[in-house]
């Protein structure tokens, strides 16, 4: 057997393509930045031709940075931004429309419409979702009322629905040529369209928003022994790999955490934070404004849930210092700028830019910046910035904790911002609880390495994978409680003044 598992990881911001060993460790590595694309306020898009060249581009830079052939690749995996919607033409490969990413906001109409009708609580039965713009099924529902031309293509078999790891499994597997539309049911759990517990499309929720079922990809074990196709040849693995893993990137993540045991839980940072909860094989609803989803299916196993809660904006809350503000030059150097002052000031940032998510679900918060005074600086308000993404995992953190009765001993981290020391000595203080994070902090791509390596044999079991897993750093909390619930009265007040902002019809 080859000695190597490739991944892709098709995320929010960027792809990246990760070759990694036996032992989990990185062997090469290329990323490259696609355009996020703002029509208007609360849109947010992406163009999937970009997002396939980019994927092309890293592929063959990382393999060639390693020295490597595809024919060195035991399995590939697949792991991308969940709720991102692409819609597509079989014949000619083309997308009617750029994608509406996840973080968009056009359907609040159609959430709220489904909420004031009474479906929202079907929904949240056989989905586990809230009726919320997040989610993939009002984005196609979108798209089929608003583009011309797909509904007449979709009742014909022509347009073609996924997120972003169906749209590259097609195009990977031969597009026109013969792609494979599939998806894993990760993917499919973050439509609104899937039933939690037979884990197919469900006719009555498809109903609710009037999407044909013939656009929906076949899914398929997140861990698939029987493939989600070979690469074509003409591809840019340029030979024939087994596609064998497929996971959204948050349960990616976890499984590149290990969080194999009910009650392990991992905290993602990236452009959002999202924090999953391992649940078993038990199906757990939410009473306290979390999703019920699934975690992972590997192979013909039951498959495994898991709570979880979404942020909508925290990593990229920095990226706004820098790219809307102006304050700082870089992500890096928003930790430099923070620890110029001993405290926010009195200030608190909630980056509510396109409503929050959980717990609140409230599409009608727009972002705020309160208790500003004439002494207030750019480090406080880079300070606040980063206690933003703190307090709003904390948030969900409470919600968690209320609807397992599991109470956090230590917090697995991992993603970008936690190179941001400041940041996750905050997090620890916040919570009052130790965050951990590993040595390897992409565990979004080593997650999908792990699907597709598992389903191959390239690792016999998830025994061995968490063999794989070493601490890199701790950080303890440092805050007294007092302290701690000074800081956690005022963020929930700052949050209050966010509510109430858009009217939503």
């Amino acid at each position: 057997m080859p000695d190597f598992v490739g991944a892709i990881d098709q995320g929010t911001t960027s792809s990246r393509f990760m070759i990694f060993d036996h032992g989990g460790n990185e062997i090469a590595r290329h990323q490259l930045e696609h355009e996020q694309i703002l029509p208007r306020p609360g849109w947010v898009e992406h163009n999937p031709t970009e997002i396939w060249e980019r994927t092309r581009a890293v592929v063959a830079s990382a393999l060639t940075k390693a020295n490597l052939a595809a024919s060195d690749l035991a399995a590939l995996g697949v792991t991308n931004q969940r709720e991102t919607t692409v819609v597509w033409n079989r014949r000619t490969g083309r997308p009617y429309c750029n994608a509406i990413v996840w973080q968009d906001t056009r359907t609040d109409r159609i959430a709220a419409t489904l909420e004031r009708e009474g479906k929202g609580e079907v929904i949240r039965r056989k989905a586990g979702l809230p009726p919320a713009t997040y989610f993939s099924g009002g984005k196609l529902q979108w798209i089929l009322e608003n583009v011309e031309g797909v509904r007449a293509d979709a009742e014909r078999g022509d347009a073609l629905f996924g997120t972003t790891d169906t749209w590259l499994l097609w195009n990977l597997t031969g597009g026109i040529g013969g792609g494979e539309h599939v998806t894993d049911p990760t993917n499919a759990s973050r439509t609104m369209l899937m039933d939690l517990e037979t884990l197919d499309w469900d006719d009555e929720l498809l109903s609710f928003f009037d999407i044909p079922r013939r656009m929906l990809p076949e899914i398929r074990p997140s861990s698939n022994p029987g493939f989600f196709g070979l690469t074509r040849a003409d591809g840019p693995l340029g030979g024939v790999v087994p596609i064998t893993g497929d996971l959204g990137d948050q349960q990616a993540a976890t499984v590149g955490q290990v969080c194999f045991r009910p009650g392990e839980a991992k905290n993602t940072y990236g452009t959002g934070n999202f924090l999953l909860l391992n649940t078993g094989h038990e199906l757990v609803r939410s009473k306290h404004g979390l999703l019920t989803t699934l975690c992972y299916q590997f192979g013909d196993e039951k498959p495994v849930y898991a709570l979880e809660g979404s942020i909508a904006v925290t990593g990229s809350a920095v990226q706004w210092l820098r790219d809307q503000l102006g304050i700082i030059s870089g992500a890096s150097q928003s930790e430099a700028l923070a620890r110029e002052v001993a405290d926010n000031g009195g200030i608190y940032f909630v980056p509510a830019f396109s409503g929050l998510f959980a717990p609140y679900w409230r599409s009608d918060a727009r972002g705020a910046i309160v208790g500003l005074t004439r002494a207030t600086t750019n480090a406080h308000l880079a300070r606040a910035t980063l206690e933003s993404i703190c307090y709003q995992s904390r948030d969900v953190v409470e919600a968690m904790e209320n609807d397992s009765g599991v109470k956090l001993d230590v917090l697995r981290v991992d993603g970008g911002v936690t190179a941001n020391e400041l940041c996750m000595q905050l997090q620890a203080d916040v919570l009052g609880v130790p965050v951990s994070k590993p040595v390897v902090a992409e565990t979004t791509a080593l997650g999908a390495a792990y699907a597709a390596g598992l389903a191959v044999g390239f690792w016999a079991s998830t025994d061995e994978l968490e063999q794989n897993w070493n601490e890199d750093k701790r950080w303890q909390p440092s805050w007294s409680d007092a302290q701690r619930a000074q800081g956690y009265a005022g963020w929930q007040k700052a949050v209050g003044r966010t509510l109430d902002w858009v009217d939503v019809q």
